[in-house]
């Protein structure tokens, strides 16, 4: 029982210290699209790679979360759906829509759901473990 909790401790704060990254990144790839938007540029490889390790963070915190439920955590509803649900539907709209443009900039969708998502995330960390 008490390797259990250790373990626990130790997954919480990775998850607590994953969830500040992640919520910053959502913040600076808006900032950073929003330059490129007002400045009439497309996107570079490095802004997609940064909004692909950041969509694979999300899905690595989901399984830091999923950890800590299997660990005997228990978290808010709300933390689910800011932190996951909501984040994941955004994102799987982004691709929808993005799909079907015909012309630049690719990124727009991107860049204002990178402001929704760096809402929700911040507001998972609020709302967090009870």
């Amino acid at each position: 029982a008490e390797a259990a909790g250790e373990a626990l401790v130790s997954v919480i704060d990775v998850h607590r210290i994953q969830g500040v990254a992640i919520v910053v990144g959502w913040g600076l790839l808006f900032v950073w699209g929003l330059g490129l938007f007002l400045r009439r540029r497309d996107a570079s490889r490095l802004y997609w790679g940064l909004l692909v390790v950041l969509q694979l963070a999300l899905g690595l915190q989901l399984v830091a979360g999923l950890i800590q439920l299997a660990l005997g955590g228990q978290p808010q509803t709300l933390h689910w759906v800011y932190g996951a649900v909501l984040p994941a539907g955004v994102l799987v709209l982004c691709h929808v829509l993005t799909r079907g443009l015909a012309q630049p900039p690719y990124h727009l969708f991107f860049t204002w759901a990178a402001l929704l998502v760096f809402g929700l995330t911040g507001r998972a960390l609020m709302t967090g473990f009870a």
